[in-house]
């Protein structure tokens, strides 16, 4: 099971640039309780971990397009909610509400971040890789920001491509920008 201290040892990959084709592909449902979806969930979390200010990953921002996401907002200075440390796989949103702008930034865009409308109250269904086992994770605040996040790169899209035009750009000023 891929929560918390619970996960099996994974090895930290590179993580992906824009413009990689991966980047912006749409990633395949997976088998969470596959061996190779479990080491590739194991290497998401490590790689995660091993990015100082990053709160969450995506699988194809490790080069892999499979339906996994990785996150922990924990020690965010913007969190309200927390999962903390979680790989969820197929993960589907199914219920937003609350709408608002917020800073995003990303691992896979270097020095950019904008402001970029997403809903503050989530729901959304997955299931834990390894044991299978079905999850719901309610998140509010920048939890559900990063989560929204992971799950347009699952859809093969980037938080420039939820922003209407240049003037909505900032340069990125410290690493605590989403």
């Amino acid at each position: 099971m891929l929560r918390g201290g619970a996960s099996p040892a994974g090895t930290p990959r590179n993580v992906l640039c824009a413009p990689h084709p991966i980047l912006s592909a749409v990633a395949e449902p997976v088998d969470p309780t596959d061996p190779d979806v479990v080491a590739a969930a194991a290497d998401l979390l490590a790689t995660l971990r091993h990015e100082p200010s990053t709160t969450g990953l995506a699988a194809p921002q490790i080069g892999l397009r499979l339906r996994l996401i990785a996150f922990d907002t924990r020690v965010h200075p913007r969190g309200r909610s927390s999962a903390g440390e979680l790989v969820v796989a197929n993960p589907r949103l199914a219920g937003a509400s609350h709408w608002d702008h917020g800073r995003e930034g990303c691992a896979s865009i270097a020095g950019l971040t904008a402001d970029v409308l997403r809903a503050t109250r989530i729901t959304v269904h997955g299931h834990l890789p390894g044991t299978g086992e079905a999850v719901t994770i309610e998140a509010d605040a920048f939890e559900a920001r990063c989560i929204q996040h992971q799950l347009d790169h699952l859809d093969g899209l980037l938080f420039l491509d939820r922003v209407p035009g240049a003037l909505s750009l900032h340069r990125r000023l410290h690493s605590c920008d989403a």
